[in-house]
């Protein structure tokens, strides 16, 4: 384990330059006084590292110092060739790229090593979209991700819930989820979400954006993914459902189907049960049960017992 951190950690160096003692601390979540003590242990171990004292101070390595200590393992090599973002990395205009890299990282590798890394590129194939569902085709992916690794600030002409508004973003990254694709951007300094389907026209300009400090893609998706599930999942409903009813609501609702798992009670009604399930508005919500049909009745409240009736009171006078 340590000697892990001691490599990520030089590994780190190299690539950022100067970090410091709580930065690093924070990356790998041990103590400051442990980062002291395995920048000790490169030191001892002739790795030409130092330290600088003040407010941008930090350890940094020795101008023209690059360790060659970067081998893959089997395992890694393997990990890495099943990252499965083929399909993204073509929607990035980078397809022709990765596979050159996958190529160049094959032949960089012990012979065993190799062969077992491309077993698994030949042998599992990961796919990310839904069923019934098409990855998105977006001509700016490529023009926007560029603008993303170059660092521009861009202009864009965007489709939100309350209409078309025209943005300046500073754009931090791109994140795709489920197959759609979402631009993470500053505006006005604070990080927000965009879906890059709704972008109808993108500009980039020579402006350098400005990234919030600290910032982290990863660390942020996470913390407004769920806080976006929270959101839309705020109100609750109980429901009685069929043994048939709890296999669809696998496929309707996942977050609802694990809801009933963890509160399902007894029913008077053989093969069914009673649960709480969270749900967005009444009106959503109805539409989403009725996918349903026979095998689930809602409980309570009262108005989305009502919004349930009425639309299934609109579908009948369809088939009238």
């Amino acid at each position: 384990m340590r000697a892990s951190r001691l490599l990520s950690i030089l590994i780190l160096l190299q690539m950022r330059g100067r970090l410091s003692a709580e930065a690093l601390a924070r990356e790998f979540e041990v103590s400051v006084r442990t980062i002291y003590r395995d920048v000790d242990q490169l030191s001892a171990a002739g790795v030409p590292i130092y330290a600088e004292r003040g407010r941008a101070g930090g350890f940094a390595l020795l101008d023209g110092y690059r360790t060659k200590l970067t081998g893959f393992t089997s395992a890694e090599a393997n990990a890495l060739l099943l990252a499965g973002i083929g399909e993204a990395a073509a929607d990035l205009g980078l397809g022709g790229e990765l596979a050159a890299a996958q190529l160049k990282l094959l032949a960089s590798l012990p012979p065993d090593s190799g062969a077992s890394a491309e077993r698994v590129a030949t042998r599992f194939h990961l796919d990310p979209t839904a069923w019934y569902s098409r990855p998105e085709s977006l001509d700016i992916l490529p023009t926007l991700a560029a603008s993303v690794w170059r660092e521009r600030r861009i202009k864009v002409r965007y489709e939100s819930w309350k209409g078309v508004v025209d943005r300046t973003l500073d754009p931090l990254g791109l994140v795709l989820k489920g197959g759609a694709w979402y631009l993470v951007a500053a505006a006005r300094g604070q990080p927000r979400t965009y879906r890059v389907s709704n972008i109808h026209a993108l500009e980039t300009t020579e402006t350098p954006c400005q990234r919030p400090p600290r910032f982290a893609l990863a660390r942020y998706w996470t913390k407004w993914a769920r806080e976006f599930e929270e959101r839309l999942l705020s109100e609750r409903a109980t429901i009685e459902i069929s043994e048939a009813g709890r296999k669809l609501m696998r496929d309707v609702n996942p977050i609802a189907a694990q809801a009933i798992a963890a509160s399902q009670r007894p029913s008077v009604r053989a093969g069914w049960v009673r649960a709480d399930i969270p749900v967005e508005g009444p009106d959503y919500a109805a539409r989403q049960l009725l996918r349903l049909g026979a095998d689930v009745q809602v409980i309570a409240p009262r108005a989305l017992r009502q919004a349930v009736a009425a639309e299934a009171k609109r579908v009948a006078g369809l088939y009238a």
